[in-house]
């Protein structure tokens, strides 16, 4: 899967639950796969809990003024990402290799827990489409700008929608957490994609 378009069928359009794991600068995108180390004890819980149910989780980055907070409960930013564990691994120690596949963007609040790790309610983030005659020329310029900045990857998937491409570019361009949390929060995809294309601008290719 290489974009968000289509989520529906993979996130509830009611309020779910689900465990949260807090990260300081870092955003789960619809699409990719990402590999975790997991070995504090609260953690190691989570994981065991999760393989014994829908193995979904929500990653929240914690913001960089409370990066010092995280083996407490620091906040998190509103807007989050769902995924779910594609595989895992677990050491003879009792830590876990997890690979997570991000499912959606979703908007979440912090709801009480039994569990010696945090819970939050969710709910998809609702996306306003680029409106079809805005397509095109946006998707041509994602696409030259991603292909400018990725000039490690020999080809690029070709007919990549204009969600993943703005991920991409986001990533590519390093921003500070507060930066990328503004486009990863952003429920409007033309405006999103727009801000990353100026952002890649000011930085240079």
């Amino acid at each position: 899967m290489s974009s968000n378009e289509g989520e529906g069928a993979l996130v509830p359009m009611r309020e779910a639950q689900a465990p949260l794991f807090p990260l300081t600068n870092f955003f789960l995108y619809p699409g990719s796969l990402v590999p975790l180390h997991i070995f504090e004890p609260r953690y190691r819980q989570l994981v065991t809990d999760l393989l014994d149910g829908s193995g979904r989780l929500v990653m929240g980055t914690v913001p960089d003024e409370h990066r010092l907070e995280l083996p407490g409960a620091p906040p998190i930013y509103p807007v989050a990402g769902l995924g779910e564990i594609a595989r895992h691994e677990k050491l003879p120690d009792g830590r876990f290799l997890i690979w997570v596949f991000g499912l959606a963007r979703v908007r979440v609040r912090e709801v009480a827990s039994e569990q010696p790790y945090r819970r939050v309610a969710y709910l998809p983030l609702q996306e306003i489409p680029v409106l079809h005659w805005r397509r095109d020329e946006l998707q041509q310029n994602l696409e030259a700008a991603v292909k400018e900045r990725c000039k490690d990857i020999p080809e690029l998937p070709e007919e990549l929608a204009i969600t993943c491409l703005t991920d991409i570019l986001t990533q590519r361009l390093q921003l500070s957490s507060a930066d990328a949390m503004r486009l990863y929060a952003e429920p409007d995809v033309e405006q999103r994609a727009l801000a990353a294309l100026e952002l890649h601008a000011q930085r240079g290719g």
